[in-house]
């Protein structure tokens, strides 16, 4: 009898053991199909979305953004204005710490932006943090790092100067370029400071694994503050360039999302709709794709040949038969919709007809010394991605019509991308997405000021005179008017040549919750779940 209830009673434990197993919550990993491959994991060191799309995961900014890409409070709890708009102070969240367990100061604020201005660091993407007082100098070594803008009065107390009022600061800190550095882990580490195992963050995800072209792993962080709220265990973010790719790695169910510019052939969307509806996202982004003459070389020196090839450019055309569903014809760099703007500047030829068009190229080439017997010809370099290689054949084709020959040359995207900022280039196509929502984001990149990043080399000083003065108004529509003025200097002179208003193509699984559309296509992962059948 003995036996028979022990054995009972063993049978008993053994089902309740079972039965807690069956209940243990899995664990939930994302599979996220990201742009490209990431060039850095060092904040400091990148400049691009799919890098921000990473970072953003693992770093917590003085404000963040929401499912809607707004910003938010994030390692401050709140914030106050002086008066004039000049200072701005900052209050931490009590209690935060890094992923080591090392307690956030304020001070890893200020030791971020003397980073990120320091020259030795050479961030490429430093003159985004510019409306910081003597931010510009610094970074340019005229005056020493401890007079930029930033300073911490006590270890939860973050205060920012700037050069002038900047009512979009809060957008602007969620960007990378803000985030806090882990100052004890770069003293000790060095620039293996982001190597797994070693990087330490103070977002909703650490650095695990990276497997280069393979993918990268996060892991969540139980030391972030709202780790209670975080669902989603690991994250795996994918390397997905090519499109038609990224839509079969979708269609066999080897990724749950592809969040960011392409995921899917957009010859595709008929079958995208017929056989995952409701699964495709068109989504209108304030982004512009443009094509940029180096300004620094023949030909592109002469304001004739850059009106020309934009004027050979039909935009409707390709927007019909190459960018297609979502993207807009652009006749203007500042994206329709930017906060606080009425896009009053335009390329003056938006209504001329293709014909009208093409017989004033061809008079602008003949005056600029260019004939029959020695037609423009020059190299036409772009990413080798399927879109770009449609819209460069295109756009090639369309520039024979009148006279000119374009020799198309492809690159990895990170080859592209640096051969840009070095100015290794003579026409290329490039892409600009918001940064934050405003005029600035997009125009600064005019300015003779903004680096690596004006790639054409484009330096007029009544330009720059106009963005000094918008950036010294604190009356929003006298500013957008000012900057409107720039905008159609930059457009009369051809500084650049708006192609499209483009819009993201993004794959969003069905369990996949807590996914929003935005216009940036910034979705963190801390605030998405998987409810999977």
């Amino acid at each position: 009898m003995k036996s028979a209830l022990r054995i009972l009673m063993l049978a008993w434990t053994l089902s309740l053991g079972a039965s807690a197993v069956l209940a243990a919550p899995a664990e939930q990993i994302l599979r996220r199909g990201n742009d490209a491959e990431p060039e850095s994991l060092d904040p400091h060191r990148v400049g691009s979305h799919w890098e921000n799309s990473v970072l953003g995961d693992m770093f917590l900014p003085l404000t963040t953004e929401d499912p809607k890409a707004n910003p938010i409070p994030g390692a401050a709890e709140r914030w106050t204005t002086s008066a004039d708009g000049l200072t701005w102070t900052f209050t931490l969240r009590p209690g935060l710490v890094w992923s080591d367990g090392e307690p956030l100061k304020a001070s890893d604020f200020v030791f971020g932006f003397r980073r990120l201005l320091d020259p030795k660091t050479a961030a490429r993407y430093a003159f985004v943090q510019y409306v910081i007082k003597n931010a510009a100098q610094a970074n340019a070594g005229k005056v020493p790092l401890d007079q930029v803008g930033v300073r911490a009065p006590d270890d939860r107390t973050v205060e920012i100067t700037l050069e002038a009022p900047t009512p979009f600061l809060p957008g602007l800190l969620t960007h990378y370029t803000a985030y806090p550095i882990p100052e004890h882990a770069v003293r000790k580490y060095g620039d293996d400071w982001i190597k797994p195992g070693v990087m330490v963050s103070n977002g909703a995800y650490t650095l695990a694994e990276w497997i280069p072209h393979d993918h990268i792993a996060l892991k969540k962080n139980p030391r972030f503050y709202d780790s209670a709220n975080v669902a989603i265990d690991t994250v795996h973010f994918i390397p997905l360039e090519i499109e038609s790719t990224a839509f079969a790695r979708y269609r066999a169910g080897q990724i749950d999302a592809y969040l960011g510019k392409s995921g899917f052939p957009i010859e595709d969307l008929p079958i995208v709709n017929r056989d995952f509806p409701g699964q495709a996202h068109l989504v209108p982004q304030l982004s512009i794709e443009y094509i940029v003459g180096n300004m620094r070389k023949p030909p592109f020196d002469d304001a004739r040949v850059r009106r020309a090839v934009s004027l050979c450019l039909d935009r409707d055309l390709l927007v019909a038969k190459v960018y297609k569903a979502g993207f807009v014809p652009a006749y203007s760099f500042v994206p329709p919709g930017t906060a606080g703007y009425h896009n009053a500047a335009q390329l003056d030829f938006k209504d001329w007809p293709m014909d009208k068009r093409r017989a004033e190229a061809r008079r602008l080439l003949t005056e600029a010394g260019y004939s029959a017997k020695r037609p423009l010809e020059f190299e036409f370099r772009t990413m080798a991605i399927t879109r770009n290689r449609k819209v460069i054949v295109t756009s090639s084709a369309l520039l024979k019509e009148c006279g000119i020959t374009a020799h198309i040359f492809l690159s990895e995207s990170k080859v592209y991308y640096t051969a840009l900022q070095m100015f290794d280039f003579t026409l290329g196509m490039a892409a600009w997405s918001a940064d934050y929502n405003d005029p600035h984001t997009f125009l600064y990149l005019l300015d003779s000021r903004a680096g690596a990043y004006n790639y054409q080399g484009y330096a007029n000083p009544a330009f720059d005179r106009l963005m000094d003065q918008a950036q010294q108004t604190q009356d929003l529509e006298v500013r957008a008017g000012i900057l409107a003025q720039a905008e159609q200097l930059a457009l009369d002179e051809s500084a650049v040549i708006p192609m499209a208003v483009s819009s993201y193509r993004e794959l969003v699984a069905p369990y996949l919750k807590g996914y929003q559309e935005n216009a940036t296509s910034i979705h963190r992962t801390r605030w998405m779940r998987l409810e999977r059948p």
